[in-house]
């Protein structure tokens, strides 16, 4: 009655569920889960164990919709504490011995499909609180919310059935007795029932199946499927669904399982990579018997390789781990066995009899690949993050920090080991960088060993003995010396065991020793690689060797500042004063002093020479050196900021000079550095010690010219610019110039700098491309005799320029200076060779606005007056407009004149003419006297016009004057005349 109202509580929840009326559907599946729970103990006609198998069926397929209706919904809480009711409530129901296979079976079944419906479920979430309560009993853990949790109890239980399956398959007393009759059992119509079909012609009957059979079939099919491959199934995805979420620990627990099913499978490849990745977090965490576990298996996948070298480094490692004490009872312990002390000697016996001078077979012979012939040879690599630090690492310290070529100072090595047994070392190799400071260490109770070819060529020193007992330092301290300079330091210590091994280890400074992360935990005394205090907190493995003193001078002979534009030259002399100079080279470097650099291109310009603010342009050899007389070998590379020449042999006693020839683009300090290395001795090889000089010589780099240039109109004679009236006060725009009149140019150049300059000449040039338009005269002419420029004094120089009337703007070109320094009393002895070439500076001259001036106002004066004596003041209105011009004018009194006109008045000047304005005057004072101030306006353009005052002053003589005639006379004046 109860199992026919449970069908029908069953149908009527999958009628809702296709209704998708959810929260109905969960009622009637719970409600017939519980009814299922009421009839566990019910008897039927079905034998228990088959009984129970369908009970579970049934169970199975309704927690499968429960589940599926709560992930669906969103209550992931919910459907987590349902799954641990129906396991709590299943789990003890095993059933009969015989068959509990079954059970093991159906409940790895369970975790993965629920662990499949919350990885796929779409409302699930992997952050959750580390604890949440599912009941008031027991809380719900943080890790049963995450599918890897339940995966990796699903490959738990299904082991336990490949145990079950295996424990029934040895049980049987006919080894093919569990496969009788399996093949007819065919499942039934109803969930979780089997049949056994039975033909007999074309008739096909069902007969019921009994317990007994019911296993053999269960046994049988078990037998069909390997389950190593769904467990290492299971486990990868729990091994990946931990390490998606970043839980290291469990992700290398479920790995290490893998890895030893792969193992177990045969399948050494899969398994010694997991091993590998599983032994760095080991490491690292420092999980000592867990490691022990893991190299365990690492040392058998390489003993079925047949690698030699990964098995003793893996065997070494496990004799090195800080295992004090036994670590209790171990279930599973390994192919290594459990980690103890005396394991750990086991393992050191074992390798070593492997690497062994007598052995060569491991004892198990006939079940191991690992052979070592006569001739191989093992070599382990120990750097400063290898795990092979437990097992030997080496301490080098050097007593002095500095030495001098040549001499001797002490060295000491350390060698500190965590191996269980003392191990004998035949020699030892310390390695340095130079290698003529390599040497050999032997033991003098093995000296047999090292007595071949090697040991002849290097130096030997032999110690009492070498024997590395376990936690205890093995000191040795040697003297050592290096006839090169530079640093010396100590790269390795190679410690050779017998005929087959050797550890070769990185050294390592006392200062800088790090100890090693498994040991530090261990309750056991620390201890310093060196006696030395200081030596313990300051000793490196690496000494300085110091040059020898050079018996060769350096001398840099510049002097004053360096010009810009001209070619600077530094005598470079190499006086040689105790040693002959053998492949010498000259090292020339220029550095900005500031440290901004020396290259700085523009952006207006392309890339050019000029584009370096400093440039190093050649190195020129002694007077009379014929450049095809040196030798091939010599070098000669000269870069922007860089040079490298050979020098020649030079004989003690003897000198040497050449002249660097730098030039400067922009004004900027550098330092000069000039190196020279050469070989004291010309028998030395190659790679014999060269001795190096170093100077230094900082140059300033400064302008030697600065251009100036200004206009001048004729004296006397002002334009009428109506641009200049309007924008004077709103614009520092420079002052337009008037067409088609003649205008002076004044260009000066002044010496900056602080030596005597030589001018040879000023001249305005076409720049290319850009056409000139205006007429320049004196334009191109040189001084006939250059020009001596002191410090601080200026040269000018006087051009006329005119321009044509039909353009707006005034474009001259650039103003090119010819220069150099003077060479003070050789300038006339001087060859023109050793004159240096003129310097050429050149700067663009704006261009100017040029406007039509509509009036122009003349000034007529006499260059002087006669006290008393009256004389006539003229000034000229030029009208160059189509316009009738109306100008206001007027004239103010002065002092010093008696004025003859009118005062204010107002007069028409006519189209393209001119209107004079006369007025007499009579001075009253002597000496220089400004005479009366006229202004005017011009009322079409209210423009204003006053002349300057200095057009407006006259000197007057107190009587008439009488004047010299001579020619030299005439001739000073004008010469006085033409330089102002």
């Amino acid at each position: 009655m109860r199992t026919e109202e449970n069908h029908n509580t069953v149908e009527v929840a999958v009628y809702a569920e296709f209704r998708s009326d959810w929260t109905e559907a969960l009622k009637f599946y719970e409600e017939a889960y519980h009814t299922l729970r009421e009839i566990v103990g019910v008897t039927t006609r079905l034998p228990p164990i088959q009984r129970l198998v369908e009970i579970k069926s049934v169970s199975e397929q309704l927690h499968f919709k429960i589940s599926t209706l709560l992930l669906h919904s969103g209550k992931v809480t919910e459907a987590v504490t349902w799954f641990r009711q129906h396991k709590n409530t299943y789990r003890r129901l095993v059933g009969a011995p015989e068959a509990i296979l079954v059970h093991w079976e159906w409940m790895s079944r369970q975790y993965l499909v629920f662990g499949e419906l919350l990885e796929t479920s779409s409302k699930a979430t992997q952050n959750f609180p580390p604890v949440i309560l599912g009941s008031s009993s027991k809380p719900l853990s943080e890790w049963e919310y995450y599918p890897a949790y339940y995966y990796q109890l699903a490959a738990h239980y299904l082991s336990e059935k490949r145990s079950a399956l295996e424990l029934a398959i040895s049980m049987s007393e006919i080894p093919n007795e569990v496969d009788i009759g399996a093949d007819s059992v065919v499942p039934s119509a109803y969930v979780g029932q089997f049949a056994r079909l039975l033909e007999e012609g074309d008739n096909v009957d069902m007969l019921p199946l009994t317990d007994e059979g019911y296993t053999h079939y269960a046994v049988a099919e078990g037998k069909r499927f390997r389950d190593s491959l769904e467990i290492i199934a299971l486990l990868k995805k729990a091994y990946e669904s931990y390490s998606g979420i970043k839980v290291q620990r469990m992700s290398s627990f479920c790995g290490f399982q893998m890895a030893k099913e792969y193992f177990a499978e045969g399948e050494i490849g899969n398994a010694k990579q997991i091993f590998d990745n599983i032994a760095i977090l080991y490491r690292t965490e420092g999980w000592v018997t867990l490691l022990w576990d893991v190299l365990g298996y690492l040392r058998e996948c390489s003993r079925r390789n047949g690698t030699v070298k990964d098995f003793v480094e893996y065997s070494l490692e496990m004799a090195a781990l800080p295992i004090s004490s036994d670590t209790g009872v171990q279930k599973d312990t390994g192919p290594a066995g459990p980690a103890s002390i005396l394991q750990r000697e086991i393992v050191h016996k074992e390798v070593f009899e492997l690497v062994g001078e007598a052995s060569v077979l491991t004892k198990n012979e006939d079940s191991s690949n690992l052979k070592i012939s006569a001739d191989e040879f093992v070599q382990l690599e120990v750097d400063l993050v290898s795990p092979l630090r437990l097992v030997m690492f080496a301490s080098v310290a050097f007593h002095e920090q500095t030495i001098k070529p040549g001499t001797s100072t002490s060295i000491t090595i350390s060698l500190l080991s965590h191996l269980p047994l003392t191990v004998e070392i035949d020699r030892l190799e310390i390695q340095f960088n130079q290698s003529s400071c390599n040497f050999i260490i032997a033991n003098a109770q093995k000296q047999h060993y090292v007595e071949d070819g090697d040991t002849l060529k290097q130096r030997t020193e032999t110690a009492p003995t070498l024997s590395l007992v376990s936690n205890k330092w093995l000191r040795l301290t040697y003297n050592i010396q290096s006839d090169q300079s530079g640093k010396l330091e100590c790269l390795s210590v190679i410690a050779k065991i017998g005929s087959h091994l050797a550890i070769c280890c990185r050294a390592e400074s006392p200062a800088s020793l790090d100890s090693l992360p498994l040991w530090t935990l261990e309750d056991c005394t620390q201890t310093v690689p060196i006696k030395d205090a200081v030596l313990v907190f300051s000793g490196l493995k690496s000494t300085q060797v110091e040059e020898p003193d050079p018996q060769v001078d350096l001398c840099l002979g510049a002097s004053g500042p360096a010009l810009i534009g001209e070619v600077f030259l530094v005598p470079v002399t190499l006086v040689s004063k105790g040693h002959a100079v053998y492949s010498g080279e000259l090292k020339i470097n220029l550095v900005d002093v500031k440290g901004g650099g020396l290259f700085s291109p523009r952006d207006s310009e392309p890339y050019s020479m000029e584009s370096h603010h400093v440039q190093l342009l050649g190195i020129s050899g002694p007077e009379g050196e014929d450049e095809s007389q040196l030798d091939s070998d010599n070098i000669k590379k000269i870069q922007q900021s860089f040079g490298l020449i050979s020098v020649p042999f030079i004989k003690n006693g003897d000198s040497w000079s050449c002249k660097l020839e730098i030039k400067w683009h922009r004004p900027k300090p550098i330092m000069l550095y000039v190196s020279l290395g050469y070989k004291p001795n010309g028998y030395e090889p190659n790679n014999a010690q060269m001795v190096h000089v170093h100077k230094n010589l900082q140059i300033e780099g400064k302008n030697a010219i600065v251009i100036n240039h200004h206009y001048l109109m004729p004296f006397r004679r002002d334009p009428l610019l109506l641009t200049k009236n309007k924008e004077a006060l709103e614009s520092d725009q420079p002052e337009p110039l008037p067409s088609n009149q003649n205008t002076v140019l004044v260009v000066s150049a002044k010496n900056c700098t602080e030596v005597p300059l030589r001018l040879k000449s000023i001249s305005i040039e076409e720049e290319d491309g850009v056409e000139r338009t205006c007429s320049i005269q004196h334009g191109n002419e040189e001084l006939s005799d250059p020009a001596l420029l002191v410090p601080g004094e200026e040269f000018k120089k006087v051009f006329s320029v005119n321009s044509n009337i039909n353009i707006s703007k005034l474009i001259l070109g650039t103003a090119c200076l010819r220069w150099r320094r003077d060479l003070g009393v050789e300038e006339k002895s001087a060859s023109t060779a050793t004159l240096s070439s003129w310097v050429v500076t050149k700067q663009k001259l704006p261009d100017m606005n040029v406007e039509l001036p509509p009036l122009i106002v003349s000034l007529e004066c006499p260059p002087y007056a006669i006290l008393g004596d009256p004389f006539t003041y003229n000034i000229r209105i030029l009208n160059q407009t189509q316009l009738l011009q109306e100008i206001k004018y007027s004239l103010a009194d002065a002092q010093s004149f008696v004025l003859c006109g009118y005062h204010n008045d107002t007069v028409y000047v006519l189209p393209k003419s001119e209107h004079i304005v006369s007025y007499k005057l009579v001075p009253l004072a002597s000496g220089m006297q400004q005479v009366p101030r006229f202004s005017m306006t011009s009322v079409r353009y209210s423009a204003a016009y006053q002349p300057s005052n200095s057009s407006s002053t006259v000197f007057v003589f107190p009587s008439k004057p009488h004047f010299k005639t001579a020619a030299s006379t005439i001739f000073r004046v004008e010469e006085s005349v033409a330089n102002e």
